[in-house]
């Protein structure tokens, strides 16, 4: 039987719903806070290493162009 390769969302969503078994009520917390402060991490995970390069470099584009001038 092969074993399936866990990517890290689905480790991530495998401990949230983990967690919401545990602690259901701890939930309301977490997602007021989440608003308040974002969650980089899902960001980044979420849109994948090319994109965050390519927004990176289009920013210090941005910036050397602005500095320069």
């Amino acid at each position: 039987m092969i074993k399936e390769i866990e990517t890290p969302e689905m480790k991530r969503e495998r401990l949230r719903q983990e967690e919401l078994k545990i602690n259901p009520a701890g939930i309301v917390s977490d997602a007021f806070n989440r608003v308040e402060n974002g969650n980089l991490a899902d960001l980044a995970g979420g849109i994948g290493w090319k994109v965050i390069g390519v927004i990176l470099l289009i920013l210090i584009g941005f910036l050397a162009f602005i500095f320069l001038s």
